[in-house]
């Protein structure tokens, strides 16, 4: 038995969990998934036309919240041009944006740049169980920047994070002593907040953006990677902007990246009037 949690239209668990913007969740074998959010565990999982949780109905607020169930997206007919962003859309419905800790968000983002999602969960995994406080048998807790600004890049060794161990320290050292204000970024325009973070030593354009959308929730945000860059080059016209999707252009960046990494590994067919390369 658990509790109701969404319809599956509202909510693609596979979909919101495996489109990049998260690395504390994972399937388990019974076809669920298992995660942590703010010092929280659940599992949610599919039964019917429903999504059900673990949670307690005294808990379920936050979770919607945390799921941003509350908020009305656009259907995929939003995204029809060009056309290749509505094959996106259409593939990648359900996907929610997460409302993750910002502090989290921005120290796991750091931990992404030039990495693997399997490494990426990894780092994350060691730093939470070296740092982190332990809510059941072998889960924990994402550590607070207070428990990390005192330490020295030496002191996570063990994470096998390289160089991003400096970039953790300061970004750690900088959120704990207020020299950067989460409260304060919330108030600033995207552009005028990308500014401020980019500010930090190790943090550039792209981790800033992922920061923005998945920590803050700053929906015209549109993160470029790879993945991102490579699609925007081969299927969307040399003048198109993200710009022009507005406070839809995250929604629009999770539909693209989810499709554009599935077509590579699940070897998804691309239907030909959908390709610029000859154009």
């Amino acid at each position: 038995m658990g509790t109701l949690l969404s319809s599956c239209s509202e909510l693609n668990i596979e979909k919101t969990f495996e489109c990049g913007q998260c690395f504390r969740w994972n399937p388990d074998d019974d076809g669920g998934y298992f995660g942590v959010a703010s010092a929280r565990t659940l599992r949610v999982w599919n039964e019917g036309e429903g999504v059900f949780c673990s949670a307690s109905p005294e808990e379920l607020p936050f979770w919607r919240d945390y799921f941003d169930l509350d908020s009305d997206y656009p259907d995929a007919s939003v995204f029809r041009e060009p056309k290749y962003l509505a094959c996106c859309a259409e593939y990648g419905a359900g996907i929610r944006i997460l409302r993750q800790e910002p502090w989290e968000a921005l120290c796991s983002f750091i931990i992404s740049q030039c990495n693997n999602i399997p490494r990426i969960k990894g780092i994350v995994e060691r730093l939470c169980a070296l740092f982190g406080d332990e809510l059941s048998p072998g889960v924990f807790s994402f550590p607070e920047a207070s428990r990390l600004a005192p330490l020295e890049p030496g002191s996570l060794a063990q994470l096998r994070c390289g160089y991003r161990a400096r970039y953790i320290i300061d970004a750690a050292r900088a959120v704990d002593s207020g020299e950067l204000s989460f409260d304060e970024l919330r108030t600033l325009s995207p552009k005028s907040a990308l500014h401020r973070i980019t500010y930090l030593n190790g943090v550039g354009v792209k981790v800033a953006s992922c920061f923005l959308l998945y920590g803050l929730h700053m929906m015209e945000s549109f993160p470029i990677d790879v993945w991102m860059a490579r699609a925007l080059r081969e299927h969307f016209p040399p003048d198109f902007s993200p710009e022009s999707l507005g406070s839809y252009a995250g929604l629009a960046q999770q539909y693209i990246f989810y499709y554009a990494r599935s077509s590579a590994t699940k070897q998804l067919t691309l239907p030909p009037e959908l390709d610029y390369n000859d154009r």
